[in-house]
């Protein structure tokens, strides 16, 4: 077993995909960087903290894109930005089986921020083209860093997300939301309640992703592989049935007493999950058999 979270994205890219099969687009070598930190004084990365290209999983051609989240806790830029849409609108062209994003983000780069907030909308536009061709754009969460900010909205645009017990997903960063708000409000140090409202088990519970697995580089691979044709027309009814989904946790809420500091085992329990406050402790395939819609 080999931890997910703990392997940088090349690694990642290296022992997700089949061996030796990833091509990688404007790599290190070609020096492609963010014109903007130097100007700041900001160290710069040859590779803009995403790796891009093509390669094959389980036989089957796909596109890809990794996240680094050392360098700068993956924030996007905008070159950053633009190797991922540059990377959806050739799939556009050249129609691969799937798309990949092993998303590892903070969000919008800050040193960036109009460029960084510009390039997450265009990834969105360009993913939701994708989409719309028919071709299925997989999100892979379990990064040390989550995914917040814009590309936590560019997950949820997707077809699937496959996330483990120790990813993390959400519009607002723990950080972000003390910040604005105060610690009474979210204490970003506590990292119980940090994961009991973020983290993969409470995505999963809450039906904001589509696949649990362990923190496990092959799980998150059989995971892709499993997923690799599946394909979320952009309806009306998919939109009908999303929202459905959200009438009946805002109703839940409703029920919640907001003055008890575990909010996140009130929901579960409000959506029909029993003995709620044992979810941190369950291992990950126990949680998998209590999801009820």
């Amino acid at each position: 077993m080999i931890s997910y979270a703990e392997c940088s994205a090349r690694e990642r890219l290296a022992l997700l995909l089949d061996p030796g099969s990833f091509h990688e687009w404007l790599p290190p070598s070609e020096r492609v960087m963010s014109p903007h930190l130097a100007q700041l004084g900001v160290p710069s990365a040859f590779d803009d903290g995403v790796a891009v290209g093509r390669a094959m999983l389980d036989g089957r051609s796909v596109f890809v894109a990794a996240q680094e989240g050392a360098f700068m806790g993956g924030g996007v830029g905008e070159v950053h930005g633009a190797k991922l849409v540059g990377l959806l609108q050739r799939a556009l062209r050249d129609r691969p089986a799937a798309v990949l994003l092993l998303a590892e983000s903070g969000g919008v780069r800050l040193h960036e921020a109009n460029a960084g907030l510009i390039a997450v909308s265009e990834v969105m536009r360009s993913l939701l083209d994708v989409r719309a061709a028919g071709i299925p754009v997989l999100v892979l969460i379990g990064g040390a860093n989550g995914c917040f900010g814009g590309m936590g909205i560019v997950a949820r645009c997707a077809d699937y997300i496959v996330m483990s017990d120790v990813g993390r997903l959400a519009m607002s960063g723990p950080e972000v939301i003390e910040a604005s708000h105060g610690v009474d409000e979210f204490d970003s140090r506590d990292r119980a309640l940090v994961w009991r409202t973020t983290g993969g088990k409470h995505r999963w519970l809450t039906g904001d992703c589509d696949a649990l697995v362990e923190d496990d580089v092959a799980a998150f691979r059989a995971a892709a592989i499993a997923a690799i044709d599946v394909s979320k027309p952009l309806t009306l009814e998919a939109l009908e049935q999303e929202h459905a989904l959200l009438t009946k946790r805002l109703h839940a809420l409703d029920t919640i007493d907001t003055t008890d500091r575990d909010e996140a085992a009130l929901l579960w329990s409000a959506l029909g999950i029993a003995d709620a406050r044992q979810v941190p402790e369950l291992s990950v395939e126990a949680v998998r058999a209590l999801r009820t819609a």
